[in-house]
């Protein structure tokens, strides 16, 4: 026992615990999307281009929630964004400016809510919650998907746009050989 009445284990013990401490935080970050913020992602991008989607959503949206809950969890769903792109999650109600393209972008407030001006942007106008936006490395919108999105769709549309297959195959082919192109 040490001065504390804690009884000290053996360092066979600790040293499991330890490496199961250290599984389990190496599971976790694999296991999960790197989500970051929109200044972080801009930063990243000077170092390294890659395409971003972006998560935009409010504290509020039921089915922003449920994306979190579910989708955004799946590992088919996590290996595709994380190998892809550079994930943002962007809250369309945030207070703070946003300096982007040479123009300071704000909240704007209507009523008891209001909305960012860089979510409308990038959403191009369609601000329903939740919007996933897919930008290319340039940070142009790609395509602004609105409405809930289950684990399989999502997959599908992300490898569909991070395997730049909408450069010259229509989404509906693409969808018809999905599990072809998802095997090899």
């Amino acid at each position: 026992m040490n001065c504390l009445g804690i009884k000290i284990l053996g360092s066979g013990v600790l040293t499991i615990f330890f490496f199961l401490g250290m599984a389990n935080l190496l599971y976790g970050q694999s296991n999960q999307i790197n989500w970051i913020s929109w200044e972080q992602m801009e930063i990243q991008m000077k170092n390294q281009k890659k395409k971003v989607v972006v998560d935009v959503y409010t504290n509020w949206c039921t089915w922003c929630k449920r994306m979190e809950s579910t989708t955004f969890r799946d590992p088919n769903v996590v290996k595709a964004i994380n190998k892809n792109y550079y994930a943002v999650k962007f809250n369309a109600e945030q207070r703070e400016d946003i300096n982007f393209r040479d123009r300071v972008f704000k909240y704007v407030s209507k009523g008891t809510r209001g909305y960012h001006e860089l979510a409308a942007e990038i959403t191009q106008g369609q601000l329903s919650y939740p919007t996933i936006v897919f930008m290319d490395e340039n940070l142009n919108t790609i395509q602004p998907l609105s409405g809930y999105l289950d684990a399989p769709t999502f997959e599908m549309i992300s490898n569909y746009f991070g395997g730049n297959y909408n450069k010259n195959t229509p989404f509906r082919t693409f969808q018809e050989n999905y599990k072809m192109i998802k095997d090899h």
